[in-house]
């Protein structure tokens, strides 16, 4: 006998699903985590806009790209949640 993976849909099984309580939570988390980025993207942003001199110069090039990082992570964390959970 095959057993049925509780985490799939109904149509057919081809979409996995999260379960809808686990999926409102990790809304949730994701959306506290966009609101926790939003102050790194800002902050990042303004430093951007002041003259520095090395190797602070350096560290705000290190630190936009972790932004840039993290900007597309979430947005993929985002995107799955939304694939893969009930309307």
């Amino acid at each position: 006998m095959t057993e049925q993976n509780p985490l799939l849909s109904q149509n057919g099984g081809s979409t996995p699903q999260i379960p809808e309580d686990l999926a409102i939570e990790i809304r949730k988390l994701a959306h506290d985590l966009s609101n926790a980025l939003e102050i790194i993207v800002q902050t990042s942003y303004l430093l951007s806009t002041t003259e520095m001199k090395e190797p602070a110069s350096d560290w705000l090039r290190m630190l936009d790209g972790g932004v840039q990082k993290a900007l597309d992570l979430n947005g993929a964390l985002r995107n799955y949640i939304k694939t893969h959970s009930p309307s």
